[in-house]
């Protein structure tokens, strides 16, 4: 919105600045951020208030997880707040990539909301069954896909780009589609599994979008991808703003996220939040370096597919609980030590997933 003083006064002055995506996406960060600190109490009392008893404990989780009964969760609507707020004001609202990414979060964000107040109301950790939570978020996943397909330049239409290897493009046609669906509910579900501790998700789901917001940024820029050598997808900086107020609101709830948690961001937030990077690795043709710079993520996910496998095949049991941060929890580490351990392999990642974009 604020782009659009710049296009009336014909950049005059000040006005000049809302030209730049810098500016701009620093102030969609502090202003997802105050967004967070303003609300941030209004809502937890709100949401004590019309929830009762708070998020449902699972009995057979860590003895810890008992003495949190009572917090209220849906906190990802703080988050989503500030992100979609910050994202209006501050973005070129006629950009088609940063539309893709709203949809998306919004939509991921409605299923979570949907599954978070069917376990309030029904006072126990079942929502929505999974194959109705999965199907709607396919169909979500198929819309941006589709969407991502058609506004991508003509010579990354339906790629899949390589890391490292700098003149790699693999045509994978119609199956593009599917792929894209799957990388979206893929990151959706795998934040959602990494939630379970206080702060455990939310800074590596920050991390990872400053990581892709630069990415996006660079690989917007024609003289950027020139020197890094990397495929240029022209649109694609002003995902960096979205991202910027993402990390923004994220800072504001993990103010009230921090141990010991005051609410919880739960399904609303966390589904919302992994299917926004999904859809940004899709938007920016990076699809195989979120695994990378998402690789916590990836872990969690696949400690519960390998639990799941193996206990059906041999009825034990691979980890002493699934997700592994729960598994750590089982052997006796204090969930401050698993969090900011988690946090530190995170950065690790995000680190590894830029240095790809000059290495070739």
């Amino acid at each position: 919105m604020f782009y659009w003083l710049f296009e009336v006064t014909g950049g005059e002055g000040a006005f000049n600045l809302f030209r730049y995506i810098t500016f701009r996406a620093g102030g969609a960060f502090f202003t997802a951020l105050v967004f967070g600190f303003l609300f941030g109490r209004p809502l937890i009392n709100l949401l004590r208030k019309r929830q009762g008893k708070g998020q449902p404990i699972r009995s057979d989780g860590p003895e810890g997880h008992f003495a949190k009964a009572g917090t209220p969760t849906m906190g990802g609507v703080l988050i989503l707040g500030a992100v979609m707020v910050s994202s209006v004001l501050w973005a070129r609202l006629d950009n088609p990539y940063v539309w893709m990414v709203v949809l998306v979060t919004l939509g991921f964000g409605l299923i979570g909301f949907v599954d978070d107040y069917a376990k309030v109301s029904r006072g126990n950790h079942k929502g929505l069954p999974g194959r109705v939570r999965l199907a709607l978020g396919f169909a979500l996943a198929g819309l941006a896909a589709a969407w991502a397909a058609q506004v991508h330049p003509e010579g990354l239409r339906m790629q899949l780009a390589v890391p490292v290897f700098k003149d790699v493009l693999f045509n994978l046609s119609w199956f593009f589609i599917p792929f894209a669906m799957v990388v979206i509910v893929g990151a959706a579900n795998a934040v959602n599994l990494t939630d379970g501790l206080d702060g455990l998700a939310i800074m590596p789901v920050m991390i990872a979008a400053g990581t892709l917001g630069v990415i996006a940024y660079a690989v917007g820029r024609v003289d950027f991808t020139q020197y890094l050598d990397v495929h240029y997808v022209p649109g694609t900086g002003e995902i960096l703003i979205f991202c910027a107020g993402l990390i923004g609101g994220g800072l504001g709830f993990l103010w009230y996220n921090a141990p010991p948690a005051a609410v919880f961001m739960g399904d609303t937030g966390s589904l919302a939040l992994g299917g926004a990077l999904g859809a940004i690795a899709v938007a920016t043709k990076h699809e195989i370096v979120l695994a990378i710079v998402g690789g916590l993520f990836v872990v969690e996910a696949l400690s519960v597919i390998i639990q799941v496998l193996y206990f059906k095949r041999t009825g034990r049991r691979v980890f002493l609980m699934a997700p592994i941060h729960h598994h750590f929890e089982k052997k006796g580490w204090a969930e401050p030590q698993i969090v900011i351990r988690f946090w530190i392999i995170s950065l690790i990642l995000a680190l590894i997933g830029l240095a790809t974009l000059k290495l070739r």
